[in-house]
């Protein structure tokens, strides 16, 4: 009875650290295996068993796998067709979130979402709208598309090879997808005809300019002869003013220099493009003896009206070809770029600030702005706490893009373009998958086995590099399962699991055995709305086992309620990574989900429960 309270006691304290979202999950996983190992529940070398656990390795191959097929340009050729939707909105409402849920099915839920988000916010930007309408729902379409296979999401992983624990085997490839195909399409029709309209509309992101306000925020300065900056260098131009300055570019002469070196030297006759808000331009303007360059250029208007008078034709065009390169130019060019991205839930950067960060010394970019919930955050950069969902303005060189982005973990909202030769990529990509696909459907291999064997042969054929397969791999969700998992056994070993079993089967009184179905498909549900979907899955499935023992019924229409509630994670932006990925671009606020997401959870559970019980009977 004592280890059964303290294993409560771990698990409910875990469950709060998860919901204050103080430490990241992977931490406080570790930190409750550690506690029971203090306790004397989980005997020592017992311990890190989880780490080796089957699950594990298999979603770690399959995110190896996932990295391999975005290489490829599987998913990025399937996009093209898109065209088709044109600018209704149901129609892209629809086929955004049917493509997102059937290739969850095969990959990474976060991987498919991050392939179509660009492709999303073009179509909404393209129609003139807010991406909000489409990005919500193209987000629980990646959940709904992953209760389809075994390896469409994690919990699918963890429940089949716990069935093996139970009776012996595990599911195979395709025992979800009566289920969850059944379930997706109902989800993604109740998504396109309804869904949509009851989201709130966030207006302010249907452009980036709009979002941004880069104009507002961007001015040129004239150095001429008597200015204090020349001579000086780029970094020295923040010394003299309290406000936050960023030397976006150097126009000199007819070249010029984004995202210029903070070495470069500024000379008499340039014009620098600094991004800073209205006092901080002025502040600056005034300590360095800068002149704006609008009010020069309104100068410069004046003389060419007067010489326009005494000259002829020809003289006018020279003078016209003195007018400035456009503000928004040149802050890009061929080398340097504007991205605008996302912040990841793991991003390395979240909760910390520009200063911390340090971009422009470690890739020689310039975070220009910060928007959260649709709007622009104002305010000292150097100062701003970035979250996960945050979508940031970066000046970045070219060739630096995809690294900088992997450092920082934010995912760009620009679409790709399909290189020259990527047809036989995604041949060589689609045979190996297909393969593996087969031989675990087949029961050749177990699914450990051919997706590690999978993922080595896209890293032979060099459809991922090594620093690819690495990066490509959630280490915080590995920890996690790697702790969770002695946890999950704790809970089982010590009793917990029956008692939370006779709980829920107390609550659901005198009702037949779909009213238990449903209590568990709820109270998971509910879990993985605060916690991770891969956490909620690791501790309700010893619950249904021992709810399925005490009714005295088939254990697997449990674990197939276990799987549907750890993929419905629709109220709240924290459930799933896909969810907080869409907060930023989106502009939603926390309370917008269970708008669209409590009546999609009513039509997921009043589909879902039905057709397990026909599928799975008891």
């Amino acid at each position: 009875m004592l280890n059964e309270l303290l294993v409560f006691g771990v698990i409910v304290a875990a469950m709060g650290m998860f919901l204050w979202g103080r430490f990241r999950y992977d931490l406080v996983a570790l930190m409750a295996l550690l506690a029971l190992v203090l306790l004397g529940i989980t005997p020592a070398d017992e311990a890190f068993v989880g780490f080796g656990h089957p699950a594990v390795i298999t979603v770690a191959a399959i995110l190896v796998v996932s990295r391999g097929l975005f290489n490829s340009g599987v998913v990025d050729m399937l996009a093209k067709t898109m065209k088709w939707a044109g600018e209704n909105p149901t129609a892209q409402v629809i086929s955004l979130t049917l493509l997102v849920a059937v290739c969850s099915g095969f990959m990474n839920n976060v991987g498919a979402l991050a392939l179509l988000m660009p492709v999303a916010v073009r179509m909404a930007r393209s129609a003139g709208r807010s991406p909000s309408f489409l990005l919500m729902p193209l987000a629980f379409g990646s959940l709904l598309g992953g209760l389809t296979t075994l390896i469409g999401s994690p919990p699918n992983i963890i429940v089949a090879t716990y069935r093996t624990e139970v009776v012996g085997e595990p599911f195979r490839m395709f025992d979800f997808t009566p289920v969850g195909v059944g379930v997706m399409l109902v989800g993604v029709a109740f998504i396109g005809l309804v869904g949509w309209r009851l989201i709130p509309k966030r207006s302010g992101q249907s452009s980036r300019d709009e979002l941004f306000q880069i104009n507002d925020y961007t001015a040129e300065l004239l150095v001429d002869a008597d200015s204090k900056i020349v001579g000086k260098r780029v970094r020295d131009i923040g010394q003299l003013v309290e406000a936050e300055v960023v030397v976006a570019a150097i126009v000199r002469g007819e070249s010029r220099l984004p995202a210029p070196s903070p070495f470069e030297t500024i000379r008499d006759g340039d014009i620098i493009v600094v991004e800073a808000d209205h006092d901080g331009i002025k502040e600056l303007a005034d300590a360095a003896g800068l002149k704006l360059e609008n009010d020069r250029q309104n100068e410069d208007n004046k003389e060419v009206e007067s010489e326009k008078q005494r000259k002829n034709a020809g003289d006018e065009d020279k003078k016209k070809k003195k007018k400035k390169i456009e503000k928004g130019d040149r802050l890009r060019s061929d080398d340097v770029s504007l991205v605008e991205c996302v912040v990841n839930a793991d991003a390395p950067i979240a909760g910390r600030t520009a200063m911390q960060i340090n971009a422009r010394w470690r890739f020689g970019a310039n975070l220009l702005a910060i928007a959260r919930q649709g709007s622009r955050v104002k305010g000292r950069l150097r100062d701003t706490r970035i979250r996960a969902g945050d979508v940031l303005l970066f000046q970045i060189p070219t060739a630096n893009v995809g690294d900088t982005m992997r450092a920082l973990g934010c995912l760009p909202l620009a679409e790709r373009d399909i290189g020259l030769g990527r047809q036989k990529r995604i041949a060589i990509a689609l045979t190996i998958f297909l393969s593996a696909l087969a031989l675990v459907a087949t029961g050749t291999l177990p699914v450990q086995i051919g997706f590690v064997l999978a993922a080595g042969l896209m890293a032979i054929t060099g459809l991922v590099s090594l620093r690819d397969a690495y990066d490509s791999v959630e280490w915080p969700v590995i920890v996690l399962l790697g702790a969770m998992i002695p946890v999950g056994a704790a809970l089982k070993s010590t009793g917990g699991a029956e008692r939370i079993a006779d709980g829920l089967m107390a609550a659901s009184g005198s009702l037949p055995a779909i009213g238990a179905l449903v209590a568990l498909i709820v109270v998971t549900l509910l879990l993985s709305d605060v916690v991770n979907n891969a956490a909620a899955a690791v501790l309700m499935s010893p619950v249904a086992v021992a709810m399925a023992h005490g009714l005295e019924t088939s254990v697997d229409p449990f674990l197939m309620g276990v799987v549907i509630g750890a993929s419905s994670a629709f109220l709240t932006p924290i459930g799933h990574q896909s969810n907080t990925l869409v907060l930023g671009p989106g502009g939603y606020r926390f309370g917008d989900y269970w708008r669209m997401g409590l009546p999609l959870t009513v039509v997921y559970v009043a589909v879902a429960a039905p057709l397990i019980m026909v599928v799975w009977p008891m």
